[in-house]
């Protein structure tokens, strides 16, 4: 991530302005890890989300990853001692992944070329809510400026999360609202 701050402060803004400009989390999602994957001129950026079960990390958004290494299976706590510490509020740098216990996936990480990764918590407010990692095909050591950029991307796209949330929230109370006025449901209400 030897890039200049430029580049950091180009990639905040685009996740700050799509934040901002809109309620389709995907395309918020989808922004973070694009943003994240060019500024720091890294392999690919992933960011997943914890299941409602709580057991499991759910893929969200990518950027930079193949279709093999997708299908790898899923991530599921039990098995990612690595996903348990950021879970728990930890910041992990994992030097090379396929020498390394705590990595769920190690051969296909190395058929994916990834080596060393950096893995930060999602944090809503006082909740963690997912992952957000980012991977790099050569040996490489994230320093602190690098870190507190991938965290405050994390953050954005944390309450980017919770925005949407909050808006389908409100929207399903609303449309309730509405049917228990009409009495019939609100679909077939003309907007």
């Amino acid at each position: 991530m030897a890039r200049a701050y430029r580049d950091y402060y180009h990639a905040l803004y685009n996740v700050a302005q799509a934040v901002n400009s809109s309620l389709e989390l995907q395309e918020v999602l989808s922004e973070v890890v694009r943003s994240v994957t060019e500024a720091t001129g890294l392999k690919a950026c992933s960011l997943r989300l914890l299941a409602p079960d709580g057991n499991q990390l759910r893929q969200a958004a990518v950027y930079g990853l193949g279709p093999a290494y997708l299908a790898k299976g899923p991530v599921r706590l039990e098995h990612s001692p690595i996903d348990r510490m950021v879970m728990a509020g930890q910041v992990v740098q994992i030097a090379d992944v396929a020498n390394d216990w705590r990595w769920q996936y190690p051969e296909e990480a190395a058929r994916e070329g990834i080596c060393s990764v950096l893995s930060v918590p999602l944090r809503a407010k006082s909740t963690i809510i997912g992952v957000l990692r980012t991977y790099s095909a050569e040996p490489y050591h994230f320093d602190g400026d690098e870190i507190e950029f991938l965290l405050a991307l994390a953050n954005l796209g944390a309450l980017a999360i919770e925005n949407a949330r909050c808006y389908q929230r409100t929207s399903l109370d609303y449309r309730s609202t509405l049917e228990g006025i009409l009495g019939f449901p609100a679909s077939a209400v003309p907007t």
